[in-house]
């Protein structure tokens, strides 16, 4: 099956990481500098590391801290789930997040995201320095890989611009020292965007209609994320544009099966327009090319079973979210946070995206999923993460790393630029053929197959009921705009987009102070919990960052 492996580039660089002024006085015994690279094979090299900060790993410390799948940046911050583990004092960083009142400048989960989005934005940069002047590429090959580069530096920026609101713009011109020494308030909103946006048109105009190998954006990846800049900036006619360019030409299709989405066998199928490609046993120390920002998400299951018997135990899904896939007699969003029971009507995807005692969990076949296959229960509850996570007894497990799998992380998969279009359209008042594009993933989950029992019990584990909304729609603006606020949440649930989404709807506070409100009473550590509106939609830049920036980085609201 595998896909191309952008695996740990051999070949370090002179030019290092601005946003530490350590890094810029030094040059390592036996690093390469820039003008040795000016070939195809160094500029490939230089590529090739470009891509692999994409999984979050960008030094010899632990990508969890730094994950690419943004587990805990979007989904621990937005209500989908809880830090977990065995409480809230392992990775209280992760803590300090969820519960916002004691989120600081020091946090090293914030500290450890923008270095890490920052060293992929070096590495393209350094790529964009020399390319014009390697030797051995023919021209059309040369002009590919620029887009690629650009591609990737526009998603390095994106993800600052969403997380911290205010980082330093920074392009290939820099090289000399005092050049990196740049001030966050020099663009304004508007212009940071038109960076981002540049990007990606640059990557729309130079890759292929068909990606050249699996693990590379073609020109539809690039309008998608074009589509997600301009979804993020309310430019409504210029989403629904782009996100055309996609759905009538880019080839792409949903998955049958809900379930498929999330395996292995199908990870580069039609639904995939850009992933993370992990890989492991390859060679790389540790699976570093693996999962291993979502290492820490694993249970366990009993001994004997072929899993391992160590639970981390962390992104646990949360009792709000089980809540919300309840759905009414007619199939459609209940909007309770009543605690699930066993004769409700269900969503049918909440049983492939959350492990519930009693329901079979993949392809475990001797008993259902029990509360003690994980950690921390008394403070985190019994629900357990499932839509990531691989069957550890089948080949797509790294036994001697726990937690770690190749199965790929979707940064943007069809599915989510169809809401988009969706969302457009709504916007824009066109508000049944919104419903329409909305009604299409209902329509798969609908038609998908679902959790079975386990034999000799026949039947589904639960009572799944779901329908397309009537169209003509009724409900006017207001329940159309929530119909596709409910459906992002149902359908992307804990696949890092959640928070991101909450901000951009300017819903966070409202939304999470509501879920604190009426959480806390099942999850006694959130009694502290509180969200301040015009502060924690965005992480604060971190505090060693700002101490080293001779003055040029200015702290977020509120911190």
């Amino acid at each position: 099956m595998k896909k191309i492996s952008f695996k740990i580039a051999l070949i370090f660089l002179v030019s290092s990481l601005w946003s530490c002024e350590k890094y810029l006085d030094q040059q390592p015994i036996g690093e390469q500098s820039l003008e040795q690279l000016k070939t195809k094979d160094g500029v490939e090299s230089l590529l090739t590391g470009a891509y692999h900060i994409l999984n979050g790993q960008f030094d010899s410390g632990e990508a969890y801290n730094s994950a690419g799948s943004n587990w805990s940046f979007g989904d621990v911050r937005s209500g989908d789930a809880y830090k977990g583990s065995s409480g809230t004092t392992d990775q209280v960083n992760i803590h300090d997040m969820e519960v916002f009142s004691s989120l600081n400048s020091t946090n090293l989960d914030a500290q450890r995201k923008w270095a890490c989005l920052y060293e992929g934005i070096r590495r393209c940069n350094n790529i964009l320095q020399i390319i014009n002047d390697a030797t051995g590429f023919t021209e059309s090959l040369r002009q590919q890989r620029i887009a690629e580069t650009r591609f990737l530096r526009g998603h390095y920026y994106f993800e600052l611009k969403k997380i911290f609101n205010k980082p330093a713009y920074i392009d290939e011109t820099a090289k000399e020292k005092d050049d990196f020494y740049v001030a966050n308030d020099l663009l304004s909103d508007e212009q940071f965007w038109k960076k981002i946006e540049d990007d990606f048109k640059a990557a729309v105009d130079g890759l292929p209609t068909v990606k050249s190998s699996v693990g590379r954006p073609s020109r539809y990846a690039a309008w998608a994320y074009l589509c997600k800049a301009y979804m993020f900036q309310k430019k409504w006619n210029l989403a629904s544009t782009a996100a055309d360019s996609v759905i009538q030409k880019g080839g792409y299709s949903l998955l049958p099966n809900y379930s498929d989405v999330f395996t292995p066998e199908f990870e580069n199928g039609a639904e995939m327009v850009f992933a993370i490609q992990h890989s492991i046993n390859d060679g790389a120390s540790s699976n570093k090319n693996g999962s291993v920002g979502d290492r820490l998400n694993r249970i366990a299951t009993p001994a004997g079973s072929g899993y391992p018997v160590a639970a981390q135990g962390f992104h646990r899904p949360s009792q709000n979210l089980v809540n919300f896939f309840k759905t009414t007699a007619a199939g459609l969003p209940a909007y309770s946070d009543v605690n699930v029971t066993t004769t409700d009507n269900l969503d049918p995807r909440l049983d492939f995206s959350v492990a519930r005692v009693g329901i079979p969990f993949l392809d475990y076949t001797k008993e259902t999923y029990k509360a003690n296959w994980t950690r921390g229960n008394a403070v985190y509850g019994d629900f357990s993460p499932k839509k990531k996570m691989v069957s550890p007894i089948s080949t797509h497990y790294d036994r001697n790393n726990q937690g770690i799998t190749d199965l790929n992380y979707y940064l943007i998969r069809y599915a989510d630029v169809l809401l988009w279009k969706a969302e457009a359209l709504i916007e824009l008042k066109d508000i049944d053929t919104g419903i329409g594009f909305i009604n299409q993933i209902r329509n798969r989950a609908k038609n998908s197959r679902k959790v079975q029992k386990l034999a000799p019990a026949t039947g589904d584990a639960a009572t799944y009921k779901i329908e397309p909304y009537p169209v003509p729609f009724v409900g006017g603006y207001t329940e159309a705009i929530k119909a596709l606020k409910a459906e992002r949440r149902l359908e992307l649930n804990n696949e890092g987009h959640r928070f991101f989404d909450l901000v951009r709807w300017g819903d966070a506070a409202t939304v999470i102070n509501a879920y604190f409100a009426t959480e806390k009473a099942k999850r006694s550590y959130l009694n502290t919990a509180a969200f301040t509106p015009n502060k924690h939609e965005y992480l604060p830049i971190p505090q060693v960052e700002i101490d080293l920036s001779k003055g040029n980085l200015k702290q977020n609201q509120g911190y």
